[in-house]
């Protein structure tokens, strides 16, 4: 079963890379023989505000020569004033006007989706209301998006992070209220084992428009490195082959242990992975 997933589906990503020039991201990705990263748009990197046209242009064209592909591009939007149920109009409107403009950058950057998340209401509102905010905006972005050709894939949060789509359940919801080609779902397997989720329940509910998953070790939190959690990796890929997953495995690390080194933990992932995959490639360099 094992056999059926391919070395090639690890994505690399450059979140824990934030102390380095993007270009050092760019090596190590060609130097741990990655095919395809996944973006995030966040400074100094790749920030939509900062960036002019030229520039995203010359970002791609470092993309090209490496001989990499993106596969999704994934503006900051958890730590920056960006919430698409933001209450008050102003930020809710510069949310839009900004997943607008990162639905822009993917085109320019070739890449077929663009991550996006619900936002949040306040804990002591209706999260009904919230909610109401958060699919207007999404139904605002999808109309946006389709026209552009750009699915957007739609994440669920830890429930710290958010009070509207946290489980499978509150996806689904949300995705059968907007129905479109252009906006589907995703997982990240930290709110996944935090909820206490299977990964075949997403494939069973949402077939098709099961798109992309960020492929993460955990405590069950964490975003860890393969090897410095205790998630059930041989379960998970069990699954991804038995379902015949092609999409990307996005190795996102967000702890902030990973800043001083970022190679060793692509390094160790790639150490604990690569037995599972049968066309994987042992390198001098890990």
């Amino acid at each position: 079963m094992m056999g059926k997933l391919k070395r090639s589906q690890l994505t690399g990503m450059n979140f824990h890379y934030l102390h380095y020039p993007l270009e050092y991201f760019f090596d190590a990705m060609v130097k741990y023989e990655f095919e395809q990263i996944e973006l995030w748009g966040a400074s100094p990197h790749l920030y939509v505000e900062d960036l002019s046209l030229a520039e995203v242009r010359r970002i791609k064209g470092e993309v090209d020569q490496r001989g990499l592909k993106v596969v999704c591009f994934t503006p900051e939007q958890c730590m920056y004033p960006i919430n698409l149920a933001a209450k008050e109009p102003v930020i809710r409107e510069r949310s839009i006007a900004y997943f607008k403009k990162s639905v822009e950058t993917a085109v320019e950057l070739a890449a077929p989706m663009v991550l996006v998340t619900a936002g949040w209401g306040y804990r002591n509102e209706n999260r009904e209301e919230a909610l109401k905010r958060s699919r207007d905006s999404l139904e605002q972005l999808t109309a946006f998006a389709s026209n552009q050709g750009v699915v957007l894939a739609l994440e669920p949060l830890q429930k710290i992070e958010s009070n509207l789509i946290c489980t499978l359940s509150d996806l689904v919801e949300m995705l059968e209220s907007i129905p479109s080609p252009y906006l589907k779902g995703m997982v990240d397997t930290i709110p996944l084992s935090v909820e206490g989720e299977e990964l075949s329940s997403y494939f069973e509910r949402l077939g098709e428009d099961f798109v992309h998953i960020h492929f993460i070790d955990g405590k069950p939190g964490g975003h860890l490195a393969w090897g410095d959690g205790n998630l059930p990796l041989a379960k998970y890929l069990n699954t991804l082959a038995e379902y015949n997953y092609e999409g990307a495995l996005t190795l996102e690390f967000t702890s902030s242990q990973y800043l001083l080194d970022p190679n060793a933990a692509i390094e160790k992932s790639l150490r604990t992975l690569a037995p599972f995959f049968a066309d994987h490639r042992i390198t001098n360099h890990y």
